[in-house]
């Protein structure tokens, strides 16, 4: 049973940058395909960008691709995703989601589920 745990998410304002991190334990971390979701408020949840086990493949959402990066450290069982350019519409509880074979980043299927962490940006 893999536990997932998300930090670093806060309020910042328009242009700011932000790092989330999503620590991982219980399971084989480095089988695992990783990604990260978002619920924005009266939002469905969204798939924002994730990475394959061997950390190729890389997925963005078209709504952060070019601001958000996706970065993976199997020695550390942690991923990370660095946020820049940060806009009031990327403003959701930001969710860590790991998979052994899913089949796409917005379908998966995924098998574990962090608690979230919040992220704000002000105007």
């Amino acid at each position: 049973q893999m536990q997932l745990v998300e930090s670093g998410g806060g309020l910042v304002q328009t242009g700011a940058s932000l790092t989330l991190s999503c620590a991982a334990s219980g399971g084989s971390f480095s089988n695992y395909t990783m990604s990260w979701f978002r619920r924005g408020p009266g939002k469905d949840r969204e798939a924002v960008a994730g990475l394959y086990r061997n950390g190729q493949r890389a997925y963005y959402a078209d709504s952060v691709r070019g601001r958000f990066f996706v970065s993976r450290d199997d020695a550390r069982n942690a991923v990370t995703l660095q946020m820049n350019k940060l806009k009031p519409e990327d403003t959701a509880v930001y969710l860590c989601a790991a998979g052994r074979n899913p089949t796409s980043y917005v379908t998966g299927p995924w098998d574990y589920w962090g608690q979230g962490t919040q992220v704000t940006v002000s105007s």
